[in-house]
Order: C-alpha cells, then sequence, then structure tokens
C-alpha cells in the first residue's frame, strides 16, 4: 500500500483538519464527535441541512458544506458510517430554529445511525425530516443495504435542497425538493481497478487486468457483472441504457447529465465518458440542460465513473443554478 496518510487510524481527523486549513472561512471541524459545519452557523430562520457517511468519497460530504448546500457533515471512519452522536450534535449545532433535514445515502449503517439520532433531536424540541437516497439501478440490494444503493444523487440532492433552504422554504418543503430529485434521479458505475482502504492495507476486490465491473457500489460493491475490458463507446451504453430505461426518459425530456469519477480517473477520461453519453441521450431526442462533469463522490483511488441523470423541470433547473459556495462546487 502506498498513500500519502500517517497513520491509518488518524486518516479522518488529519483530513478534517486539513479541510479546516484549507476553507477556514467557509467551514469549522469539531472533533469527539467529528463533524464539520459551515462558517456562518447556525443561520437563524433557515432549515440546516446536515449529511454523513463513511469517509473515503471525499469530496462527498464535507466538500459540500457551506452556502448553498449543507451546513453540517459527519464523516465516519474509511466506508464506516458515522455514530448517532456526530449526526446529533452537528445537527444542534447547525439548527437555525426552523429544522433540520438529514440526508441519507441507503446505507444499512447510515439509516440506522440517523433514525436513532432524528429520535434524539426529536426528544429535545428539534424538527427532523429525513430523506433517503436509493438512485443506483445497478442492483436491488448489496452487502451495505437493502434496497437500491445512494451514490451520485446525493450530490445532487444536496445542491437543489441547499438551494431551496437558502430561499427560506420550511422544512416540509425543502424535504419535498430532496424527495424530488431523488425520484427523478438514477445511476449506475463502473469499475476498472479496486481500492485500498488504509487500515486494511489492500485491496477491497480483486479484478483482473482484462477485467472491469459493471454496476459497482461507491465502497466496491460487486455490481451486475463483470466483462472485459472495451472502448468507452462500448461501455458507457452498459451503463446509460438501464438508467435512460428505469427513469423512462422520452424525447424531448431535458436532464442534468452527471458524470463522475471514483477518485482514480483523470478528467480525459471523464469527458470522453461525456462524449459518449451526449451521443446516447441524442439519439433518443433527451437534451442535455445542465451537466457536471468531475470526481465529486469517490471511492479512495478508484478507476472507474459513475453516470447519474435527473430529470429537469423549471424548479429543478433554478434550483440547480441558485448560488453555491463550498469548497468543491461554487457558481
Amino acid at each position: 500500500m502506498k498513500k500519502l496518510i500517517n497513520k491509518p487510524e488518524d486518516v479522518v481527523v488529519d483530513a478534517m483538519r486539513g479541510i479546516e486549513a484549507a476553507h477556514s472561512g467557509l467551514v469549522k471541524a469539531f472533533y469527539d464527535p467529528n463533524y464539520l459545519i459551515r462558517a456562518d452557523a447556525p443561520v437563524q430562520g433557515k432549515v440546516a441541512l446536515v449529511s454523513g457517511g463513511g469517509s473515503g468519497h471525499e469530496p462527498l460530504h464535507g466538500g459540500f458544506v457551506g452556502m448553498g448546500m449543507l451546513d453540517a457533515a459527519c464523516p465516519g471512519p474509511v466506508f464506516t458510517s458515522p455514530t448517532p452522536d456526530q449526526m446529533l450534535e452537528a445537527s444542534k449545532a447547525v439548527n437555525g430554529g426552523t429544522g433540520v433535514l438529514h440526508i441519507v445515502k441507503n446505507y444499512t449503517g447510515d439509516c440506522m445511525n440517523f433514525e436513532m439520532a432524528a429520535e434524539l433531536l426529536s426528544m429535545e424540541g428539534v424538527q427532523v425530516e429525513s430523506v433517503i437516497i436509493n438512485d443506483d439501478v445497478a442492483v436491488q440490494d448489496s452487502l451495505y443495504t437493502a434496497g437500491r444503493r445512494g451514490v451520485g444523487a446525493t450530490v445532487l440532492v444536496e445542491k437543489m435542497a441547499g438551494a431551496a433552504a437558502e430561499q427560506r422554504r420550511t422544512l416540509a418543503e425543502v424535504a419535498e425538493v430532496a424527495r424530488k430529485v431523488n425520484a427523478h434521479s438514477r445511476s449506475m458505475g463502473m469499475a476498472l481497478t479496486s481500492c485500498t482502504v488504509p487500515h486494511r492495507g489492500e485491496p477491497t476486490f480483486s479484478l483482473p487486468d482484462d477485467e472491469i465491473e459493471i454496476g459497482i457500489g461507491i465502497h466496491g460493491e460487486p455490481g451486475r457483472r463483470r466483462v472485459k475490458i472495451a472502448p468507452a463507446a462500448e461501455i458507457v451504453p452498459m451503463l446509460t441504457e438501464p438508467v435512460i430505461s428505469d427513469l423512462a426518459l422520452n424525447s424531448g425530456d431535458e436532464v442534468l447529465a452527471f458524470v463522475n469519477g471514483m477518485g482514480g480517473t483523470p478528467s480525459i477520461e471523464l469527458y470522453i465518458v461525456y462524449n459518449e453519453l451526449a451521443k446516447i441521450l441524442a439519439g433518443h431526442g433527451v437534451k442535455i440542460a445542465r451537466n457536471l462533469v468531475g470526481s465529486y463522490i469517490t471511492s479512495l483511488e478508484m478507476q472507474g465513473c459513475s453516470i447519474t441523470l435527473l430529470r429537469l423541470d423549471d424548479e429543478l433547473t433554478q434550483l440547480w443554478d441558485a448560488p453555491v459556495k463550498t469548497a468543491a462546487l461554487r457558481w
């Protein structure tokens, strides 16, 4: 294992200190329990958005803390859920008096621990709503979850619900935006290589040099199938056609097209994937009205990508275009 770390057990805290040092005007870090909040939190009169999950998916979630997205992020150990006390303390720290929205990727540990935190918050009189993200079409159940996994749509939910919160919409209205984005999003990913969790020191799974995994999760979970390596023009349809079918896209629909790198994929390859995706969507008569290309929800140093499509309407387009200022996403 070759990694730019100190001790495997210190990876998360060292990274949090680095984020705070690099972006002190945007975020503040707290330790024991670990969480990050926006520097101006709590924002009075605004619904607070809190998310989190296992580390190793950066910039998700800490990189999306700031104006227009998250108020707090709770980083667990690498590929391991944060604990309820992290969500509890983070939620209390950012509560501006109008309630807290928990954005939860559909993994068993995340769902259980966020639910416990929500119950504790409710006992303290804090109004909480939870939205489960489950956009992955690759598999129905996996090693980490019952039902579909939460992947690329998480970034889109955090952005658009964050914009709704900045508009001072109510907790119920912000939660409804989050559910709408999730309902209109589908994703599928693939891997060229595995990744190595620091405390394990060896690859999460074995993948022969001449094979790729179609339908992987963000923790390296097995996908739909393994196939021989092929040109991008053959791989991209394997990811895109199931998404189009599951989302029931029709000619004339407008989408946000999100090509995401898994951590070790160079930008030149992501744009090759985007080019193939654009050709496929044009063939279906589907218009790309907005796009996002880059590594935003990763799996350590895994080489590969995921494709997320979100069916847009006027409301969601406006929320996507709204200002945002975080470490990883800003306009």
